[in-house]
């Protein structure tokens, strides 16, 4: 084992924040491709049963409508990408895409006690689950990496501002008026 992770070390395998990097990149791919798939009306007809029955999405279907719910669902999921993915160099950017992350999976994993079928009834039920609540528990893993993400930004924004001189604290607070 140590051979190997003397390997890891000389190949550069171990550099710096590369776990923290490629957890960042997928979640951005992640992002771009679930926003992309929402704009085609078999992905989102796919999904009803899981938005008409969730605690937090379920309004989207009556006050938007199919497409409606469609066009924000992906409009939201390559908001949140696109601010991981810029959370690449801009830290804080990077948060407000984690908090959108976290939500987004808080949403969908509230889902999983509502949704029709989740549980193999000739299994005996709960715990047995068929795809779609297996479909959902994913993204427990998903929730998880955004609460990370979250955690890593903000550190990394605290850890900014207090290296920083009174003087660039105070340019920086105007500029952000």
């Amino acid at each position: 084992m140590e051979f190997i992770a003397n390997t890891l070390d000389r190949t550069g395998f171990l550099k710096k924040d590369l776990d923290y990097n490629i957890v960042r990149l997928a979640m951005v791919i992640i992002f771009a491709w679930f926003g992309y798939d929402k704009w085609f009306e078999a992905e989102i007809r796919g999904l009803l049963p899981i938005i008409t029955n969730g605690p937090f999405i379920s309004w989207t279907i009556p006050v938007l409508g199919i497409k409606g719910t469609a066009i924000f669902l992906g409009t939201s999921e390559w908001t949140f990408g696109t601010l991981l993915f810029l959370g690449f160099w801009n830290k804080k950017l990077g948060m407000l895409g984690a908090i959108g992350s976290t939500a987004t999976f808080v949403a969908t994993i509230t889902v999983l006690p509502f949704v029709p079928d989740a549980w193999l009834g000739e299994a005996g039920g709960f715990p047995a689950m068929t795809i779609n609540s297996a479909f959902l528990l994913k993204d427990l893993v998903l929730l998880a990496v955004s609460v990370y993400l979250l955690h890593q930004d903000a550190t990394r924004v605290l850890k900014a501002a207090k290296s920083k001189s009174p003087i660039q604290k105070l340019l920086s607070n105007t500029s952000m008026l």
